[in-house]
């Protein structure tokens, strides 16, 4: 049997972040060959990773990063919020959210993306499921940019730099004084993490909801006995309440609650020095969407302990 020294073993783990028993069993296995034993670790934490896969991973962490006129922001999940403050996880979507502004249109496209060493997103993530021992996925990416201005992010319950809860990005193109347009859309971007904005503006609402709702606005009216001609009239007052509700540029500003989003651009004409245009804006919230499996964990362990 070869040698495995400590110095051997300590290697093994800088290079793959597996314990020091995986380590040392992986060295044995492969005859003190290094290359091989890195290889063995990969494989057995593929292994570890499909038998995890079908575990729910609502937890995690949203980040985002910005460079310039471009800003970035991805969703990766984990099954624990305990995970979510480690290290090794916050150095992986850190380090991955600044990949994502050259390959994030997607999380497919930036799984696809290398991360370093000829090793990509996708591969490394599965790599940390098998040295973390929890389920973890990249499960969304999206980028905004503008031509002249700037892209603000703004991050909610933040872990990190630019780690956390719910994370914002908001474009804004002027070409005025760009610190007060960073102020502005520092502003613009709390508003939208708290009011939770669908669309940007009215023509952006998606055909299909906006038929939804005006059908049940009608037939609500209608049951109030109204009517067709005032129950229409009734429709179209509280579809601007929808809109409002919807719309970031319809919204009211949650700071002041008064002034419509829309007027805060055009008031901040004057003191940015330039016309303001919001462009478009993104928000992540960790777990949006996704159903969370209730797990007997209790139930589990007794199991487990039962043999």
């Amino acid at each position: 049997m070869a040698d495995i020294t400590t110095a051997m073993i300590k290697e093994l783990r800088e290079k793959t972040g597996a314990g020091m028993m995986d380590s040392k069993g992986a060295l044995v296995e492969a005859g003190g060959d290094m290359d091989a034993a890195v290889d063995l670790l990969r494989k057995k934490g593929m292994s570890k990773a499909e038998k995890k896969s079908s575990r729910t991973a609502a937890e995690g962490l949203v980040a985002i990063a910005i460079d310039g006129n471009k800003g970035a922001v991805i969703e990766v999940n984990s099954e624990t919020d305990f995970v979510a403050r480690n290290e090794q996880f916050q150095g992986f979507v850190t380090k991955t959210s600044g990949i994502a502004l050259k390959s994030g249109t997607d999380a497919e496209t930036l799984g696809a993306a290398e991360f370093e060493g000829g090793k990509s997103v996708k591969d490394t993530l599965t790599d940390l499921v098998g040295t973390i021992g929890e389920n973890m996925s990249l499960r969304r990416s999206a980028i905004l940019e503008v031509k002249s201005g700037a892209v603000v992010g703004y991050m909610h319950n933040a872990l990190g730099d630019n780690l956390g809860k719910i994370g914002v990005l908001v474009g804004l193109e002027s070409e005025g004084d760009q610190a007060k347009l960073q102020a502005l859309g520092k502003q613009i971007a709390m508003h939208v993490a708290a009011a939770f904005p669908k669309y940007l503006d009215k023509e952006s609402v998606d055909a299909g909801a906006l038929e939804t709702e005006r059908d049940f606005l009608l037939e609500q009216a209608k049951a109030e006995g109204k009517p067709d001609d005032i129950a229409q009239k009734m429709v179209d007052g509280r579809l601007r309440k929808f809109y409002e509700e919807i719309c970031l540029l319809e919204q009211i500003f949650v700071i002041d609650n008064e002034t419509k989003i829309s007027k805060l651009l055009e008031d901040a004409t004057g003191d940015i020095g330039s016309p303001v245009k919001l462009t478009g804006f993104a928000r992540f919230q960790l777990g949006e969407g996704i159903e969370k499996e209730e797990e007997d964990f209790a139930a589990e362990v007794a199991k487990a302990a039962n043999g």
